[in-house]
């Protein structure tokens, strides 16, 4: 979860009066603070892009003419966040994402205008290889020069252990911000753009280990208000095959099985459920434990949905996805719950749906 006060989190599940901001940022410089009338920020682990911005601004004389007007979609960037004042004229804002700009529209007469921006891994996405191109070195290294090439000034964090890789060569019109992803799970991680707009290289949370970090409760001043529960086989998979083989550094071709073998998992190896190994490779995997490492992390993302829910709640802004949350429902059972994705609202009475990737009772 994003840096917040412990007043920050009190106040949510209070009568308060929800606080915005969206600017605009020039390509001359220039930064703008943007009067706006609503709109929402969708955050989704399961995206390419992390997080997705819709704002309505009411002046319809904003709405771009040519490629020089204020919000031309050439280069601009919005930088959006959520808050609450408090009753001494404070207040408290949390960041929900710094996305390039990509559409702005409405009627020319009466508006509304509806702006629409992606987070800054569309900008490395859509900056496809027009050569060949060798990524070599380290995990860090190699994924941090994939992301500079498009953002020469993006800065780059890494929370896992760098690690060796051998070289993988991508062909023109071969996708950037793919091979970032690839070379991460080399390290057992994902990569990802964070509220702040800082690119970062880190690990799912254990759903067993990690500490809860939000109560949603149905008791009196809490913050619950519904939730679904269920439990899918789509698109799950209980065994990941993740193979190397790089004949450019004379590397042999190496190989891991990562399976479920918890026999009280619902999706077991050797249960019920079947075997649904899935497969991944890359010349980047030139050892067993950069393949280990590679199964790993995409094994706890293939297995997680086998329980999911939907949780409606009061909105907290920041919340990240894989944070885990403490859930209460109205019938006294309590659930660990990680976060998969979310719609933070920018005006007072919007909803705050939270779907999960996995859950389990909380003791």
């Amino acid at each position: 979860m994003y840096p917040v006060s412990d007043r920050f989190l009190a106040r949510l599940a209070e009568s308060h009066t929800v606080a915005t901001q969206v600017q605009l940022f020039l390509t001359d410089g220039r930064v703008v603070d943007l009067e706006h009338t609503g709109g929402s920020v969708t955050v989704d682990r399961g995206s390419t892009v992390r997080r997705t911005c819709s704002v309505t601004i009411a002046d319809p004389a904003l709405i771009p003419r040519t490629p020089s007007d204020q919000l031309a979609t050439y280069g601009a960037r919005l930088r959006v966040a959520r808050g609450v004042e408090y009753g001494d004229g404070s207040r408290e804002l949390v960041p929900l994402g710094l996305f390039r700009l990509d559409s702005v529209d409405g009627d020319v007469n009466d508006g509304p205008a509806t702006l629409q921006g992606k987070g800054l891994e569309s900008v490395v996405q859509d900056d496809k290889f027009t050569t060949p191109y060798t990524a070599t070195g380290t995990v860090v290294g190699a994924v941090t020069a994939l992301i500079q090439r498009s953002i020469p000034a993006a800065d780059v964090i890494s929370l896992v252990a760098d690690t060796p890789i051998g070289s993988r060569v991508f062909d023109v019109e071969a996708d950037p911000w793919a091979g970032a992803q690839e070379i991460a799970a080399a390290a057992g991680a994902e990569v990802y753009c964070n509220a702040d707009g800082v690119f970062v290289i880190g690990a799912l949370p254990d759903l067993v280990t990690a500490t809860p970090v939000w109560a949603i409760e149905a008791t009196d001043g809490g913050v619950y208000i519904s939730a679904d529960r269920g439990m899918s086989s789509e698109r799950v998979n209980n065994g990941v095959l993740a193979r190397g083989e790089n004949t450019s550094d004379n590397v042999p071709p190496v190989s891991y099985l990562a399976v479920d073998d918890d026999p009280n998992s619902p999706t077991y190896w050797d249960g019920p459920f079947g075997r649904r190994p899935k497969f991944i490779s890359s010349s980047a995997y030139t050892t067993v434990n950069l393949c280990t490492q590679a199964a790993i992390a995409e094994l706890a993302k293939s297995k997680a949905p086998n329980a999911s829910g939907d949780i409606s709640s009061l909105p907290n802004p920041a919340l990240e996805p894989g944070d885990v949350l403490r859930v209460m429902h109205e019938d006294g059972s309590r659930e660990l719950h990680q976060v998969a994705s979310f719609s933070v609202p920018l005006d007072p009475g919007g909803d705050f749906p939270i779907a999960t990737i996995s859950a389990k009772e909380d003791s």
